[in-house]
């Protein structure tokens, strides 16, 4: 009982920050607006770790490699110490241990991000059928133009209805599949 506590409370104490982490992430690549209370709620979370990281890890090509880094690095530690609750040793062998929870975290760091842009895109489109001119509606607007303008080439609206959330919906659940398969073929591989 006290695992499964722990367990909970690791998941959601560590999980909680690398979507935020994620998020800022995203927000940056996709040129969102920070000025908003979803900017500045990130950047209040994630300031204290982020802005002194980016003087070891500069950013590249528009991309904030400090707070992918970051997330990348708590994920790999939520990791560790959920294996460790589960009893899981690592002095067997530890460079494959540790080669095998890097990919482990950088593939959960894909499946968060599948499902923070599926949550973005629900969001977007609520958003949008409520109140298109909430203070809100440019942030999403900026998470989710990308994938939508991919799917408006080739998808028509009907009646006025953008079905373009409907196809990026269908394609990250598909990818979302994909990755639990590729995960657990790594997790189940023999060593």
């Amino acid at each position: 009982m006290f695992s499964q506590i722990a367990h909970l409370l690791i998941q959601t104490a560590f999980g909680f920050f690398v979507y935020a982490l994620l998020l800022r992430f995203h927000m940056q690549w996709l040129r969102a607006p920070f000025r908003n209370p979803v900017g500045q709620f990130v950047s209040a979370l994630t300031d204290w770790i982020v802005r002194p990281a980016r003087r070891v890890v500069p950013g590249l090509f528009g991309l904030d490699l400090a707070s992918i880094l970051i997330a990348w690095t708590v994920e790999a530690l939520m990791l560790v110490l959920l294996y460790w609750l589960r009893g899981f040793s690592f002095a067997g062998a530890p460079g494959i241990a540790a080669g095998m929870l890097f990919t482990l975290a950088a593939m959960e760091l894909m499946r968060a991000s599948l499902y923070l842009l599926i949550g973005v895109v629900i969001v977007q489109v609520i958003i949008s059928w409520v109140n298109p001119y909430a203070p809100l509606a440019p942030v999403f607007d900026a998470l989710t133009r990308p994938f939508y303008a991919i799917f408006r080439r080739f998808v028509p609206t009907i009646g006025n209805v953008d079905l373009s959330p409907l196809f990026v919906l269908l394609v990250a659940q598909i990818l979302l599949m994909l990755l639990e398969n590729l995960v657990a073929r790594l997790v189940l591989a023999p060593s």
